[in-house]
């Protein structure tokens, strides 16, 4: 006797070897023995053969018109043997009977099972549904196979470029569309973006650096909403100055400008003056909430993506030929000694007589031509004067820094601007450190340290950038940390460092802002009115979110500085490059600011020069492969900036001679105008540049 049963979900035949009870032992056309209870038992059989029954009742399967087999079953609950009956038109044989419960097993969108051998009909509403799915299904593997042979051919098809960049980034793994990718990708042995890249789906390698970073950061675009305006206060008494500020040329969005006022031969006057959009803006309205979202301005070469609207920044930006509203900071100097005779702080509006541009200005106001008073530009007189008062300051930040335990600053680096303009890049060494630079960065850092002063005691929170005095290793007691409270900044030598000089481009210093102009309005009771009290909890968020943004941003501008790097590379058509050491088997070119790791490489001293050839980079993933050709006999006597202990790299190919960093460790981070200057220790992987901000925006 043979049984066809029913094992795990799956149907078999064999022959009965013996039976005890309720139990067969049965064994299977492989060999296989098995034990077999009653319940499964769907038919017992004598001929034909096991094998030949399955083989012959998968084939009866195909053959049997489930439609019509729909249709006689009706709406109740039956057996096989029952349908099999009204199906035939005779009580079904074993093939016929067994090819009959393979068909209703395999059609599960017509016939629902009921139990062993039992099944109920589909309703008619569900069954057209599902017959629809299923030739849905059909069509879309049709569409799909479509894509996948277009993709191979490295055409994108049309319906992909409605998709944008989606497939990419936030994909919707049940289309079709990205299972088209993933399967083009798989045969093609290409990752996704590569294989759009390759077929027009993406422009470019800089337009999938820059789509990725919108995604994740500007879900709904980087536009703005349409916003009422604030319009600016009438009320504000006019300040009796010629100011000027110092930019880089592509700068829109001016927060910052300088006066000089003589009083008398010996006493001088020095105005520090920051845009005032605290006086439009109020906490949780509408543009506030704008600015928050962003919490800064987003800078890459060539671009720029604003905190605030272009309509609000031309409002508040401290343009030439306009007054404006500002908070200044006035430092009476006595100019026999340069000490610090008196501070006043002041809500108002300030005339503006000149944008002056570092690249008119650069060549021309160089420390040898202040010295020997040569050179005509507008300015000479205020600019000479202010730069003698900032060495002194230097000075003073020194030793104040040298009191914490802590070595001079170094000022012999080197930065680098970088300036795009119809997709070709110019990066431009600039020395840290030059006049004009130093101006600014130093009267920014004595604003920001004075205001600092100003909240704490007017017993109000602000948002301060603290350094030292931590816990941990030397490392962790430097990292530069935001805090709201007043503490020292170790690195720039200040008692307390409050940002407030950028309030067009940093949500942080339009909030303390806010705090400012309330202490100079309402003095001894500006606890009492300030927008942030102590212990906001507000506050808190601010300074956790602006860390998360600003440290998303400095990455962003950080890749897109690298990969504007190896554009340069083609572009200049480089083959070989020179490097400085930076440090063990890190090295950067000397022409830019490309750090690469080079393992194996010769113990060499920091500052040595090697020679290097270009073998192939790659702007998608900002890798680059190099060979050391030759160590140079020169070295650098820049002071260089060493490449983070944690730097991500990317190893290529084992026979090649280069692992090589994914980040571009660059100076030229957008933070303020105000220069917090680096600290630099020796040995040290430290590296804040708190302030340095050529205020540059990238764009031509």
């Amino acid at each position: 006797m043979n049984l066809f049963f029913e094992e795990s979900g799956d149907f078999k035949a064999g022959s009965v070897l013996s039976q005890a009870g309720e139990a067969y032992q049965v064994e299977l056309a492989s060999g296989k023995r098995t034990k077999v209870k009653a319940k499964d038992v769907l038919l017992q059989f004598t001929a034909p053969t096991p094998q030949e029954l399955l083989e012959q009742a998968k084939q009866q399967s195909t053959e049997i018109d489930l439609e019509f087999l729909w249709e006689v079953a009706g709406q109740e609950e039956f057996g096989f043997a029952e349908l099999g009956a009204e199906y035939f038109g005779h009580a079904p044989q074993a093939v016929e009977a067994a090819g009959l419960i393979l068909a209703l097993h395999g059609a599960p969108f017509y016939f629902y099972k009921k139990g062993r051998g039992r099944y109920k009909a589909a309703p008619e509403t569900a069954l057209k549904a599902a017959l629809a799915g299923i030739e849905k299904k059909k069509q879309q593997a049709v569409i799909q196979a479509a894509y996948v042979e277009e993709l191979k051919q490295l055409r994108l098809p049309e319906q992909f470029k409605s998709l944008g960049l989606q497939l990419l980034f936030k994909p919707d793994k049940n289309s079709i569309e990205y299972k088209a990718l993933v399967e083009a990708c798989s045969a093609m042995q290409m990752n996704p973006a590569r294989l759009m890249l390759a077929s027009g789906g993406l422009k470019s390698a800089k337009d999938f650096h820059l789509s990725k970073f919108l995604l994740e950061h500007f879900p709904k675009g980087s536009g703005f909403p349409q916003i009422a305006l604030p319009s600016l206060p009438q009320d504000l008494p006019v300040a009796d100055v010629r100011a000027f500020s110092i930019d880089d040329v592509t700068t829109t969005e001016i927060d910052d400008a300088l006066s000089i006022t003589h009083i008398d031969d010996h006493t001088v006057k020095v105005g520090i003056h920051i845009a005032a959009p605290a006086l439009g803006i109020q906490r949780n309205d509408a543009v506030d909430l704008m600015a928050r979202a962003r919490m800064s301005t987003v800078y890459m070469p060539g671009d720029k993506i604003t905190m605030m609207p272009d309509s609000l920044v031309d409002i508040y930006t401290l343009g030439e030929g306009q007054t404006r509203p500002a908070v200044s900071l006035y430092v009476t100097v006595n100019m026999s000694d340069w000490s610090i005779l008196s501070t006043e702080t002041k809500v108002e509006a300030v005339p503006i007589a000149a944008n002056l541009r570092h690249n008119e200005l650069d060549a021309l106001v160089t420390e040898e031509n202040l010295a020997n008073d040569a050179g005509d530009y507008p300015h000479k007189a205020d600019i000479a004067l202010l730069w003698k008062w900032v060495q002194v300051l230097e000075a003073g930040r020194m030793a104040k820094r040298e009191s914490f335990g802590l070595k001079p600053e170094q000022t012999n680096r080197v930065d680098f601007n970088f300036y795009v303009e119809d997709d070709v890049v110019s990066i431009v060494r600039r020395k840290r450190g030059a006049p004009l630079d130093k101006i600014v960065a130093e009267l920014m850092i004595l604003a920001n340290s004075t205001w600092g002063k100003l909240l704490a005691d007017h017993g109000i929170p602000g948002i301060y950038r603290a350094q030292g005095g931590g816990s941990g290793g030397w490392a962790a007691k430097m990292q530069v940390r935001m805090v709201t409270h007043a503490a020292p900044h170790q690195g720039l030598g200040v008692d307390q460092y409050a940002w407030s000089t950028s309030p067009l481009r940093r949500y942080t210093d339009l909030v303390n802002q806010w705090q400012i102009i309330a202490c100079v309005q309402h003095g001894v009771t500006a606890a009492l009115v300030a927008p942030f009290k102590p212990k906001d909890a507000d506050l808190f968020a601010i300074v956790s979110g602006f860390d998360a943004a600003y440290a998303a941003y400095g990455d962003f501008q950080t890749n897109m500085e690298r990969y504007w790097c190896l554009r340069w590379l083609g572009q200049e058509k480089r083959q070989q490059v020179d490097a400085v050491v930076l440090k063990d088997e890190v090295l950067r070119l000397l022409e830019i600011p490309l750090i690469i790791r080079l393992p194996g490489m010769p113990q060499m001293a920091r500052g040595a020069q090697v020679r290097l050839e270009v073998i192939r980079w790659d702007e998608l993933d900002l890798s680059i492969e190099v060979r050391l050709l030759e160590m140079l006999a020169t070295s650098t006597d820049e002071d260089l900036e060493e490449a983070p202990e944690d730097e991500v790299v990317d190893q290529v190919a084992p026979e090649t001679e280069l692992i090589e960093s994914d980040v571009a460790h660059s100076l030229t981070t957008e933070v303020d105008g105000d220069q917090d200057l680096a600290l630099q220790e020796s040995n040290s992987v430290v590296d804040l540049a708190e302030g340095l901000d050529p205020k540059s925006d990238g764009a031509m």
